[in-house]
């Protein structure tokens, strides 16, 4: 390489990396003691500032984006869904659990919903079983909020597979942590619900949307209209369990009132099993 050609991989400028560890040895007087002599992305107090958000935002968005980029993930299979169902295998301790108290019949509703966690974790497998392109990059990468209950099951039918898989956590009041089958390298934590929203679409080929609540209708409410207006290319949603969704959402009835198309009810797809999801995500009927 001629000397006047350009290296992507040295700069004339000394590295950050290197002027932060000579910062770290600087004699100790008043003036390098106080705050205001920290190198700016080294100060945690000056970047927490209420007036820094928008270069929190920032690096919220770019940092899980290079690090997918660099593991060359392609495009996502995202999974929405609750944190509350349990996995098959701890359906019947979780009926006893709650036998006699007057949660007794909702743990039996959550119980009847673990084939859900089934049908996760096997889409999951099948997705995550597709070979790399000939670059060595992956599509269909499973993506999960990175929690349990379905998106554990996502992350577990990956692991299954002996693939790669992503995890978007988020900061909540509660004590939390990435389920066991994320992948450690692309096990993200966010502060801002929008940012995470982003990346949990801006890699989607596919999204499989599973009983949830308050989060999974507000993840699935945001993607459909992402759809609708065009903002988003359409990409195939499926709903996992017609009988649940045709019970807690009358699509129907928003068309019939005219406030949303006919058409747009052609937006999602009704499924029951695995199989049928990776059908429809094939191409087949």
């Amino acid at each position: 390489m001629s000397r006047l050609e350009p290296d992507s991989a040295r700069h004339a400028l000394r590295p950050a990396r290197e002027d932060a560890r000579r910062s770290q040895r600087v004699l100790a007087t008043p003036q390098t003691e106080h705050p205001a002599y920290r190198l700016a992305f080294q100060d945690l107090d000056f970047l927490l500032r209420e007036d820094l958000r928008p270069v929190r935002l920032q690096l919220e968005l770019l940092k899980p984006e290079l690090l997918l980029a660099e593991a060359g993930i392609a495009s996502t299979l995202v999974f929405y869904g609750s944190a509350r169902i349990p996995a098959p295998e701890a359906a019947e301790a979780f009926r006893a659990a709650a036998a006699g108290t007057p949660q007794a019949s909702v743990a039996e509703r959550l119980a009847e919903k673990s084939r859900f966690y089934a049908e996760a974790r096997k889409l999951a497998f099948l997705a995550s079983s597709q070979p790399c392109r000939a670059d060595g990059t992956r599509d269909f990468v499973v993506c999960s909020g990175g929690g349990p209950s379905i998106m554990e099951a996502a992350n577990r039918g990956a692991a299954d597979a002996g693939a790669p898989s992503i995890g978007l956590n988020v900061v909540l009041p509660h004590e939390q942590k990435p389920n066991d089958y994320v992948t450690p390298s692309l096990s993200f934590q966010f502060h801002y619900f929008a940012i995470r929203k982003m990346h949990f679409l801006m890699r989607a080929r596919a999204v499989a949307v599973f009983p949830g609540g308050f989060g999974t209708l507000d993840e699935l409410f945001e993607l459909l209209t992402l759809v609708q207006t065009g903002k988003m290319q359409p990409i195939p949603i499926l709903l996992f369990g017609e009988a649940y969704w045709r019970r807690i959402i009358d699509f129907g009835a928003l068309a019939a009132e005219g406030v949303i198309d006919p058409a747009d009810l052609n937006l999602f797809h009704y499924v029951e099993t695995a199989e049928d999801g990776w059908r429809l995500l094939c191409g087949g009927p």
